[in-house]
């Protein structure tokens, strides 16, 4: 082993006597992280005796032996070229030697940039200098200063993650050696000094045990619908049905000032899946659109930022109240859900520059609407922390069945090394114990995160008193088909089209629809619709895709209020209702007598 300091630090090399100068070279460039020869190696501090390829000899001919120091030095950047000195963000501590060249979301970048120190005005009492100075009363403090976060009001329990960043990046190394490492409790692969498991395992290949500590930052800090239209259009499932419900939140991430280098995920709106609920439960079916809709989403320029569901159960139908049931004597999420919603957060990673796998945590959010202490539909905010994340990902974690409010990590099997999960407790004589985590509370996985309606409704998309149906609501009786869009356009009459159009669900059936999907024709709408531009939309409105849905839109209309003049005269409706059929593959109103319908040519089923 040879070590080799740098001002990055101390390296140690792995090498053989007889291994020759170049091949030990390529070693300590690829262990450093430099891309080319930019660098040199000397046996002295002061830069003499240096090593170089072109010697042509092996270490033990230098008298390089086990436990030497080599000292390294970069090249001069004068007269370097990029890709023979190391790379910049390494060199000056923005990543850890060897992690991936990542782009980071856009509200990452922006903090990154931003001061963050909290300024405080002279204390009229305290501060003895003149205006211009500072002392212990008044200089600005730390973006992760505990007491600070601690006397706002309300008190903020979780520091914003840049600040936790800023914190560890703030030491007189300037974050060198900072690397964000993800938790694995996978055995790790290429150990050969053994049968793998179950035959064998060592300490190289072993995962360390887990002690479960509460999280002391958070990836988001507030959550704000941007009305409060979304959250009602949303729980209008369960006033008319009873049943608990689920959907996507569709947003952006924004600053949020009310907490240093804090993050907003503001939700725009709301995708509801495919799914069957009931009344204590909700199942996730497989959803075939789920790429159309995160596409349509990103042109609009929104993403998917966290899930919604319900858990409410009426309490008293003429008073509109509901039980509160989610409280700190049962739980705040239960077992399944903090799964779920870890499963969820691996799905949505956090792009990060300090982590070595390029990744590390997750901004996706879970919001529950559920009784609040004054029996009123209250929307509660939550993440889970990173090590929940681990254990979900790597199976590890269980449900208990008898008891929601516990989880259970798994014991080890012959398919599966699950390594110890704890967690700190205290006794009945108040002292600090470790607990195995079977079982475990589950709130020690939990974070909260604040959620809001702002007091200025901001409104992405338009509202209307007739609003175009949600996606997958049948069982309500509200299909999203070429009726229910020529009722639609009909009962909104405004001479701007973009008000008209300025639907989430409308766009996404306009792009979904079987009959004539507008997946590679309605760029430029969306592109209206993200910039609120109304010419753009008058010119989109022009094309020949929306010439023909108008015409499918008033050759329905006109049916149906054929057959409503019809009936109203005392005609037989039944007869007639009879004779006209709808296809069963684009809705279309066929006329009696034939066999096949004239839109799509498919015959009648």
């Amino acid at each position: 082993i040879i070590r080799v300091q740098s001002p990055e630090g101390v390296k140690r090399i792995t090498a053989t006597k007889r291994e020759t100068v170049a091949t030990f070279l390529k070693k300590v460039a690829k262990e450093f992280g430099f891309r080319n020869n930019g660098f040199s190696v000397y046996t002295n501090r002061n830069r003499t005796g240096e090593i170089t390829a072109s010697q042509n000899k092996s270490l033990n001919l230098l008298k390089i032996k086990h436990g030497d120091m080599l000292f390294l030095y970069p090249s001069s950047p004068a007269g370097s070229s990029s890709s023979e000195t190391m790379d910049t963000s390494v060199s000056q501590g923005l990543r850890p030697v060897g992690a991936p060249q990542v782009v980071e979301d856009e509200i990452d970048q922006y903090l990154i940039k931003q001061d963050g120190k909290i300024y405080r005005n002279r204390d009229q009492q305290l501060c003895r200098h003149g205006p211009l100075g500072k002392c212990v009363h008044c200089v600005p403090l730390e973006p992760f200063d505990e007491d600070y976060l601690n006397h706002l009001e309300p008190p903020v329990k979780h520091m914003s993650f840049h600040a936790y960043i800023r914190k560890l990046t703030g030491g007189a190394d300037k974050g060198k050696f900072v690397a964000l490492e993800n938790i694995s409790c996978k055995i790790k692969s290429g150990c050969e000094g053994h049968p793998p498991w179950p035959e064998g395992i060592c300490t190289k290949c072993q995962p360390s045990a887990i002690t479960l500590n509460r999280q002391k930052y958070r990836h988001v800090d507030n959550i704000m619908f941007e009305n409060h239209t979304i959250a009602d259009r949303f729980l209008d499932f369960w006033r008319k049905t009873g049943n608990q419900h689920l959907g996507y939140l569709y947003g952006r991430y924004t600053e949020h000032k009310d907490i240093p280098l804090g993050i907003r995920a503001e939700v725009a709106a709301i995708y509801e899946p495919p799914q069957i609920g009931t009344q204590n439960s909700l199942e996730i079916l497989e959803d075939p659109k789920a790429e159309v809709v995160d596409e349509i989403a990103a042109k609009l320029g929104l993403r998917k930022v966290g899930w919604i569901f319900t858990d409410l159960v009426s309490e008293d139908t003429r008073k509109g109240t509901v039980r509160y049931s989610r409280n700190k004597d049962t739980y705040y999420l239960s077992a399944e859900e903090c799964i779920t919603a870890g499963n969820f957060q691996n799905q949505q990673p956090n792009i990060c520059r300090l982590s070595p796998d390029g990744h590390f945590g997750s901004k996706f959010v879970t919001v529950v609407a559920t009784g609040g202490p004054d029996n009123q539909v209250h929307f509660e905010g939550y993440q889970v922390s990173n090590q929940c994340m681990a254990l979900v990902r790597d199976e590890c974690l269980l449900p208990c069945r008898d008891a929601p409010e516990l989880g259970y990590a798994k014991e080890s099997s012959s398919e599966q090394y699950v390594p110890d999960v704890f967690y700190k407790d205290i006794d009945k004589f108040g002292n600090e114990i470790t607990q195995l985590a079977r079982p475990l509370p589950v709130e020690y996985l939990i974070i909260d995160i604040t959620t809001t309606f702002p007091k200025d409704p901001v409104y992405t998309f338009s509202i209307s008193q007739n609003p175009f149906p949600i996606e997958n609501r049948d069982v309500l009786g509200e299909t999203q088909d070429f009726h229910s869009l020529a009722t639609y356009l009909s009962q909104n009459t405004s001479s701007i089209f973009l008000d008209i159009i300025s639907d989430f669900h409308l766009l996404l059936f306009l792009v979904t629809n079987e009959v004539m999907p507008l997946r590679d024709s309605i760029s430029l709408l969306l592109e209206a619709v993200r910039t609120k531009n109304e010419e753009l939309a008058q010119t989109w409105k022009k094309s020949e895709q929306w010439a023909t849905i108008e015409q499918l839109c008033s050759t329905v209309g006109v049916q149906i209020s054929g057959l409503q003049e019809y009936g109203a005269m005392g005609g037989p409706t039944h007869a007639v209702s009879a004779a006209v059929w709808a296809c069963q593959h684009c809705t279309f109103m066929n006329q009696p007598g034939t066999d096949h319908c004239e839109m799509c040519s498919l015959p009648r089923t």
